[in-house]
């Protein structure tokens, strides 16, 4: 982006060209020279720099910031963030964008003198600029403290406000502000010493305590004692608009002893007032059927975005586990003869079973400076959501693909036999892995086609992850594991170990089932039929389940790890 501003300040030098138009302007200013010099003085002066731009992140969810501020922060050359949202500077920073993060060397936040120097440095080498602070910077004051530092700097700045803890919060928590014979809010800082409690134990009004979660308690004592009902509805929302979200829901009179038996600490914010109440009706966000849940992915070296976004749909946590690196085969001299055939008409039909399959052959052609048209009078097989979305993407549209289940017996009902009439040509191309099974070439076989089974791309293990995930999968650190294919199964366990046994175990299709029962895991969910939809769908049926059941049950608690988690603190 520093580029491409450059080039937007360069173009006035270029347009204005016509100078013989303008004589006359040019000789009133040869007669007056002073006049002309002094404006062009005070530009000189006038000291440059790039665009500062403050920005709020907002309560958490980095789907709540506002369009102006991913658009700032999209475009930025350099973005100065707090620990607490980096996550979202990574996300919507460009490539070449420099994220750098407000701490020391020690991992301690900067006080303010040391933040605005980050961002006035960066901004006086000409560099957009974009300081993006976590939460409400309107709410707590740091917006006042940064702009006031960059004025003393002599910099002007845009502000870009996000989403109030103070709205977002109580929304995510399943309640509003006000309704019913509620008509007033109170925004209280609950770190203020000299509160006036007669005051706050009004009927009819909302209390909003900011940094109050560690003082619920007290806050609850101090009201009560002012004259307010024992009976009034109390809210404390830590980790607020995030899957880590956790509402605790009392009375004034109950609250010491929920807050006991919660165990709970960190920052959030408390609600007072007979509009907690809502919550029983507006819940929506913390009854999500796997609300909370940390779901391990063990991939291939195809992204798994589709998965992770529809597990984030349900209120999960997904963390990938890459479990295979797709290497070419250590021989190309058969892929690039295969290829040749491909293009000169060797082939009646082309079948695809994996997305790498066609990437590979994807990439053989761009080697060659041939695109899609090489598959022209070509027809094509595919399997799999993903390998026909590959496909499309690389402009083929495939001619078989199961109508049903995604497998390699489905395609073979689909495949029509080999017709000496019909067909000029009975070979077959298939494009597969070093370690595919030959189930798909020998059922073509039977139907009549010569099948010419190339390596286009080896799999081998990826290395292990960290010992920290290693350490949670063996222990029960993750609530699920969504297994996608028979070798995620293998090379999970071979480059982690096996997932802990209160895990639930998810797979995609029955051969994935059978690797997994084989590796001695209990399979607890299966998909419908073989799509990564279908599989989250048939996780988020069975922790629905899991949740009505715990709930009936008066146990609050139905998330996996926290289960395993409860088991130890009980035996301990």
């Amino acid at each position: 982006m520093t580029r491409t501003v450059a080039k937007k300040a360069a173009a006035p030098k270029k347009v204005a060209e016509p100078k013989k138009a303008a004589a006359p302007k040019k000789a009133a200013a040869e007669s007056a020279p002073l006049a002309t010099s002094e404006p062009a003085t005070k530009a000189r002066r006038t000291p440059a720099h790039g665009r500062v731009s403050l920005v709020a992140a907002g309560p958490g969810d980095p789907d709540l910031l506002t369009l102006r501020a991913a658009h700032l922060l999209s475009s930025a050359a350099v973005i100065v963030v707090d620990a607490d949202a980096v996550g979202i500077a990574r996300a919507q920073a460009a490539d070449d964008a420099e994220v750098i993060v407000a701490v020391d060397a020690a991992g301690v936040p900067l006080d303010q003198a040391g933040r605005s120097a980050l961002v006035v440095e960066a901004a006086r080498e000409g560099r957009d600029v974009v300081r993006l602070m976590a939460g409400d910077p309107v709410l707590d004051g740091t917006l006042h403290n940064e702009a006031a530092a960059l004025r003393r700097a002599r910099m002007d700045f845009e502000v870009a406000p996000g989403v109030s803890d103070v709205t977002g919060i109580p929304a995510y928590a399943g309640f509003g502000l006000t309704g019913g014979r509620t008509r007033q809010v109170r925004i209280i800082d609950a770190n203020d010493t000299q509160l006036p409690w007669p005051d706050l134990a009004a009927e009819r009004v909302t209390l909003v305590f900011i940094n109050g979660a560690d003082r619920a308690v007290d806050i609850a004592d101090q009201l009560l004692a002012a004259g307010a009902k024992a009976s009034l509805p109390i809210a404390v929302t830590r980790r607020g608009t995030t899957v880590d979200q956790r509402t605790l829901v009392s009375t004034l009179e109950e609250v010491r002893a929920a807050a006991k038996a919660a165990r709970q600490a960190g920052p959030g914010i408390v609600v007072v007032g007979d509009v907690v109440g809502q919550r029983d009706k507006l819940d929506w966000f913390e009854i999500k059927p796997l609300f909370g849940w940390r779901v391990l992915i063990p991939r291939t070296q195809d992204h798994s975005g589709p998965a992770m976004e529809l597990l984030r749909d349900h209120g999960a946590v997904p963390v990938e586990v890459p479990t295979i690196s797709v290497e070419p085969p250590r021989t190309p001299q058969q892929i690039d003869r295969a290829v040749h055939g491909l293009v000169s008409g060797r082939y009646e039909w082309i079948g695809f079973t994996s997305v790498n399959a066609v990437r590979a052959i994807r990439e053989k052609l761009q080697e060659y400076g041939l695109d899609a048209r090489s598959f022209a009078g070509l027809k094509v097989a595919a399997v799999g959501e993903p390998t026909v979305a590959a496909l499309v993407e690389f402009g083929v549209r495939p001619d078989v693909v199961p109508s049903g289940e995604q497998t390699t017996s489905a395609l073979l009902e689909e495949w029509p036999p080999y017709d000496s009439l019909m067909d000029p040509i009975n070979r077959v191309f298939l494009p597969r892995a070093d370690i595919a099974t030959d189930t798909l070439a020998a059922g073509l076989g039977h139907l009549g086609w010569e099948v010419e089974d190339i390596t286009a791309y080896r799999t081998v293990r990826a290395a292990p992850p960290p010992a920290e995930t290693r350490e949670a999968i063996k222990t029960g650190g993750f609530d699920a594991v969504l297994f996608t294919s028979s070798s995620t199964v293998r090379n999970l366990v071979g480059i982690a170990g096996k997932p802990h046994q209160t895990t639930i175990v998810a797979c995609i299709g029955p051969q994935t089932a059978k690797a997994a029962e084989e590796h001695g895991l209990r399979v607890d969910v299966l998909a419908a039929s073989s799509t990564v939809p279908d599989l989250v769908a048939a996780l988020a049926a069975h922790g629905e389940a899991m949740r009505v059941a715990a709930l009936e049950a008066g146990d609050g608690s139905w998330r996996p790890s926290r289960r395993r988690a409860a088991a130890r603190r009980r035996a301990t």
